[in-house]
């Protein structure tokens, strides 16, 4: 079920943190983590007809934001890095993710989101 709900993400990114949060219990899941993919599935039904949309652009403007989360996970201490980017007003890429080390500092963990950010708007 939640690869599922995994694989709509790439149309819709509005069920990517829910999603997300879900998989990270895939391999000890418990009652809870059922309900709330469930419920995952029920506000998707709910909303079928939401999507993206891209109109003709004539001139291109690109613009990302991003953000991280220092040390967001208790368990593993590792920040949560957000981040998306816009052709003019239309969403094109989207992503969020724990990050791959543990950041020793605010400022650490933003590096490595703008990093990442930057690197998609390439």
């Amino acid at each position: 079920m939640i690869g599922s709900t995994m694989y709509l993400t790439f149309s819709r990114p509005d069920t990517v943190q829910s999603a997300g949060m879900c998989s990270r219990f895939q391999s000890k899941p418990k009652e809870s983590h059922l309900s709330a993919v469930k419920r995952i599935i029920g506000y998707i039904h709910g909303t079928f007809n939401f999507g993206l949309w891209y109109p003709k652009i004539d001139n291109l403007f690109v613009v990302g934001y991003r953000d991280a989360e220092f040390t967001g996970d208790r368990v593993d201490k590792r920040s949560t890095s957000g981040l998306c980017c816009f052709l003019e007003k239309s969403l094109n890429v989207w992503s969020s993710k724990k990050q791959p080390t543990v950041a020793l500092s605010t400022a650490e963990a933003e590096y490595i989101v703008a990093s990442s950010c930057c690197s998609q708007l390439m």
